[in-house]
């Protein structure tokens, strides 16, 4: 009984781990003649590359030794005399892009409904097996026969300036990207003919030769190519519209394969719809002549309500033909709204920005101010969980995506959209831990990817309460000293690049309103000190984050990878220094010592004391300044959009934004006034029931301000920045110990968002 234990032991715990291994070290590839020549010999040379790359094992054509690697459509019956393995009617590797990865006797199958499917299951392949030098390991347990939920998964890789990487960019480099893409399920790329002007400085390739090149690319691997074209010229005049429906025929008659063309609504743009779709139904009849199959499609980005009622007005009267499909972006009306009123002849694609982490379709949840102001709108951002939510929310009310991004720093989050649009359902540590194996080898696959995973945590939440953020940078430091051989890896460079950045950040902020804490000290004490006595010492003491920087070793380590990326891919992480095209386009390098205090506005606003004609009146400015953030005993103080500094707020803004893009990023203004929400709700408790009160805002346009539901009148209300609106409270509203304030929104429909009314910071001062 004893030995019939043991035997079942081996057989069911060690057989799954030992037995099931194939080696395929000395396996030769077996191609099916019934896959598209010029597929078959791009997939060929790509499985050859890809395994080249990884085990410096060159894996020839043949027939004769065993064993083998095969790539087969599902159609086939055998291939050089092997018999496929018997796959059921109704296997996913029967259908659109569907795969499967099954061995039989000594062939390792690679199996698609079609060409694409080879091509995914090649992927598979690569992201499963265990490939290290002259080693080539494929465990059973990874056999996989699957197909894509979603039908078009695409990302943006236009080819312009404003790209903060790949417009560095030489062929074989977009073509590796792509290849890379699609081995993770991507089935669409979709590139940026005309829009953006003159070529940028680090252009290699003139512009036309890189579009058709694209298209080369996309054809040779079996993968859609599509266009995006907005109409940033007057369609209303005849000129200009006949010019452009004649640059996009030229266009379409060049490329060697097109499949969609995108027009962006009014972003960029201003045309009224009524000029718009009898621009696409001129340019829909050009298509049609070189690519009788490629679609037209349209997003309402930028439209007013009455242009979105006009277009559907006009698909409802017209039900033009030449018409594939509507497009949901940024500034789009509501998807579920759009898949409503949409007639179901015609699709729907999601354009999410996958790239942007502030002022942007899907800010980063519950990010630190320090992180947006200094890492900005185009730093490395992967954030596996949080996209993976967003695209199964959304995701079946499309067809699919073709993502927005703007470079490589986004990549992360490009693989989980792809890999969530073809299986929904798909673990997504499991995909980062195929992400890190296919990029960063099986040895270091299980800790990048959750070192990847841990790098999201740093961004959630209150840099200073988040302790995990030292963590996972003594992980990172870790993995950075015995990976040495990664360190040219742009990937790599880039997560450990976050990794100090990220750890930078928290620290300096740390270091640096301690500095403020202690001016404050020293501004209390003003009138003993007198007015021009205090300013200085405080100045001073503000200013010690210029004059003594913590962690230098830190910051150069930011400084070298920023260069070492610049090397490796082209990316432009500074205007000066890598002629990034603009602040916002990635240039993280360019704000590493933006202040975390408000050191600039201090001596901004010491000057305007300066300038008071009376002692008196410094005194009282000063004493505003040093307890801004401290009212007193019995007073309370919340930031609107800090959430270690508003511990009474109940919501929440989605987005970590300035208020203001000014001075290219380096606004002076007082750190909570760069943040705000438009209609905050707060709770206060332990109030003196016997208390008189005085509500004080700090904001922006109108406060409508609701104290226990009941809208209340202001003694003050000056409407502009840090001009302090005041609000007496009558004594029945703390009867009970206890406030709820909210706000009613004024009709500002009318304004830019940008101009709507603001709130940054709450007072609920106790006057007696």
């Amino acid at each position: 009984m004893k030995k019939c234990s043991i035997l079942f032991f081996l057989s069911f715990f060690c057989f799954p781990i030992f037995a099931q291994l194939i080696d395929l070290s000395k396996s030769t590839l077996l191609v099916s003649n019934s896959i598209k020549l010029q597929q078959r010999a791009t997939y060929v040379r790509v499985l050859q590359e890809e395994i080249r790359l990884r085990t410096s094992l060159n894996l020839p054509i043949s027939a004769g030794k065993s064993p083998h690697i095969a790539l087969a459509l599902s159609s086939d019956q055998a291939v050089d005399g092997y018999p496929l393995p018997a796959l059921p009617v109704n296997s996913p590797a029967r259908k659109k892009e569907g795969f499967a990865m099954v061995q039989s006797g000594e062939v390792l199958w690679l199996i698609g409904a079609d060409e694409r499917g080879v091509l995914f299951a090649i992927g598979a392949f690569l992201r499963q097996a265990n490939l290290t030098k002259l080693k080539i390991q494929f465990d059973k347990k990874d056999e996989i026969q699957s197909a894509p939920a979603y039908a078009l998964r695409g990302h943006q890789l236009g080819y312009r300036n404003t790209a903060n990487s790949w417009d560095a960019w030489d062929f074989t480099q977009y073509e590796r990207y792509i290849r890379e893409l699609a081995l993770f399920g991507t089935n669409a790329i979709e590139n940026i003919p005309f829009q953006d002007g003159a070529p940028g400085p680090h252009m290699k390739i003139p512009r036309d030769e890189m579009n058709l090149k694209m298209s080369e690319i996309c054809r040779d691997y079996g993968l859609e190519y599509w266009v995006w074209t907005p109409g940033d010229v007057d369609l209303s005049d005849p000129v200009k519209f006949k010019e452009e429906v004649r640059q996009h025929a030229e266009f379409y008659k060049k490329c060697p394969q097109l499949d969609g063309v995108f027009f962006p609504g009014g972003d960029p743009g201003s045309n009224h719809p009524k000029d718009v779709m009898p621009f696409l139904k001129a340019i829909a009849a050009e298509l049609k002549i070189s690519h009788p199959k490629a679609g037209i499609w349209i997003s309402l980005q930028g439209f007013s309500d009455a242009d979105v009622n006009y277009f559907y007005a006009y698909l409802t009267k017209n039900r033009p033909d030449w018409l594939t499909g509507v497009v949901s972006g940024p500034s789009s009306p509501d998807m579920a709204n759009t898949r409503f009123r949409l007639p179901k002849q015609y699709k729907h694609r999601h354009y999410p920005d996958l790239t942007h982490t502030v002022r942007c379709q899907y800010p980063t949840e519950n990010w630190d101010q320090a992180f947006a102001l200094t890492e900005g709108r185009e730093v490395s951002n992967p954030q596996p969980y949080y996209y993976a939510k967003v695209h199964n929310r959304y995701a079946e009310l499309t067809d699919g995506f073709l993502a927005y991004s703007d470079g490589v720093h986004d990549d992360v989050n490009k693989v989980v959209w792809s890999q969530m649009a073809w299986d929904p359902t798909k673990d997504v540590r499991e995909v980062m831990v195929e992400y890190a194996r296919f990029f960063f080898g099986s040895g270091v696959a299980e800790a990048a990817a959750d070192g990847v995973l841990a790098l999201e945590r740093n961004w959630v939440g209150p840099v200073e309460e988040n302790g995990g953020i030292e963590t996972t940078f003594a992980f990172w430091q870790n993995l950075e000293m015995k990976n040495r051989d990664l360190a040219a890896n742009w990937r790599w460079q880039q997560i450990v690049m976050r990794a100090y950045y990220d750890t930078y950040v928290k620290r300096r902020k740390a270091y640096e309103q301690l500095l403020e804490k202690q001016a404050n000290v020293i501004l209390a004490n003003a009138k003993e000190l007198g007015a021009e006595k205090a300013i200085e010492l405080a100045l001073a003491k503000v200013n010690e984050a210029d004059q003594k920087r913590l962690h230098p070793e830190l910051r150069q380590k930011i400084v070298d990878y920023c260069a070492a990326l610049f090397k490796s891919i082209g990316m432009q992480t500074s205007v000066p220094l890598y002629q990034a095209s603009g602040a916002e386009r990635g240039a993280i390098l360019d704000f590493i010592d933006y202040p975390l205090n408000n050191r600039w506005w201090l001596a901004d606003e010491f000057e305007k004391i300066k300038k008071m004609p009376s002692e008196e009146q410094k005194l009282a400015r000063i004493h505003v300044l040093a307890t801004w953030e401290n009212p007193g005993p019995g007073s309370y103080y919340d930031n609107i959009s800090d959430l270690s500094k508003g511990p009474r707020v109940k919501t929440r803004t989605e987005d970590a934004t300035d208020v203001l893009w000014e001075n290219n990023g380096m606004s002076r203004k007082r750190l909570s006034t760069q943040l705000y929400q438009n209609f905050p709700k707060l709770d206060y408790a332990d109030l003196d029931p016997n208390g008189q009160y005085l509500i004080r805002i700090s904001g922006y346009g109108d406060a409508l301000l609701r104290v226990d539901g009941e809208r209340i009148e202001p003694t003050a209300y000056p409407k502009g920045f840090e001009e302090f609106k005041e609000f007496p409270l009558s004594p029945k509203y703390v009867s009970d110990g206890k406030l709820s304030i909210s706000f009613d929104e004024p009709e500002e429909s009318h304004l830019n968002w940008r101009q709507h009314s603001k709130v940054f910071d709450i007072w609920v001062l106790k006057i007696n």
